[in-house]
């Protein structure tokens, strides 16, 4: 067996072989090693072992740029901490956040160090449990919300914490679970918290404005507030009213008609 710590003494012992007539070495006064013919095969799990493992990702290293200022990079496979799992990521969804992150905007709060990552919002597999965690084991599929300061969201694989993981059924596809957890935490603490809404139907049933319905957070709103036996008018486009009642909302309006724009007005909010 070899006891080597690091790349570069890996390095060393191979230069030596390579130059040395001999069938053993010594490293810095260690233990001599001894190398039989077939050393050179011998020492490719070593060097395997040493190797960092990479994942291909998508980064920006300053802020601006847009598009063009992400780079497609090979980064270290993340490791994770006590209550973390690691995922391997089959979708991601983006959010205003992360162009706004990119963009400078949420400095100096996000993101916690450049080069960053960008995105929150993930769905894939378990792969491994980092020490503690109890709910998740290898081959679930979950859907999660990744750290604001670390990101990691466009990446073949990514940390979440175990708090901030959940299961993703069966019947919820991979993208649908990534579009989950920003825009839809924002409508269930708009409605829970601002409005005091009871989810299970048992609260004061309330008249519910929902602008912008067929949007990310609007589309989840409808129907959370409609769980709760609650009476929804929604604002929408023309073209996805339908998509609007289908989701249950009791009134639909067209936004750019007049009662619409009353509506969505200060004035005219109910």
């Amino acid at each position: 067996m070899y006891d080597l710590e690091y790349n570069f003494y890996s390095i060393i012992v191979l230069w030596r072989v390579l130059n040395s007539a001999s069938h053993s070495i010594t490293i810095d006064g260690a233990a001599k090693i001894s190398f039989s013919p077939l050393s050179l095969i011998s020492l490719s799990p070593i060097m395997a072992a040493v190797a960092p493992k990479l994942m291909h990702a998508v980064q920006y290293n300053c802020y601006g740029g847009g598009a063009s200022g992400l780079k497609h990079v090979e980064v270290p496979f993340p490791t994770p901490k006590k209550d973390e799992v690691v995922l391997k990521l089959e979708a991601a969804s983006l959010n205003p956040s992360d162009w706004k992150i990119q963009k400078g905007i949420l400095w100096p709060v996000f993101p916690g160090k450049l080069p960053h990552i960008p995105v929150n919002d993930v769905s894939g597999e378990v792969i491994e449990a980092g020490q503690g965690v109890k709910k998740f084991k290898e081959g679930e599929k979950v859907v999660a919300l990744l750290n604001y300061f670390n990101g990691g969201g466009l990446a073949e694989y990514a940390v979440a914490s175990e708090r901030l993981t959940v299961a993703r059924p069966p019947e919820v596809s991979a993208a649908e679970g990534a579009g989950l957890p920003i825009a839809g935490l924002t409508a269930l603490q708009a409605l829970t918290q601002a409005a005091n809404i009871k989810l299970d139907g048992t609260g004061e049933l309330k008249n519910i404005l929902v602008t912008a319905a067929s949007g990310g957070v609007g589309h989840y709103a409808v129907q959370l507030a409609k769980l709760g036996n609650n009476h929804v008018t929604a604002t929408c486009g023309a073209r996805n009213i339908d998509l609007v009642k289908s989701l249950g909302a009791d009134e639909v309006l067209d936004y750019k008609t007049p009662e619409g724009a009353a509506l969505k007005s200060p004035s005219g909010r109910k």
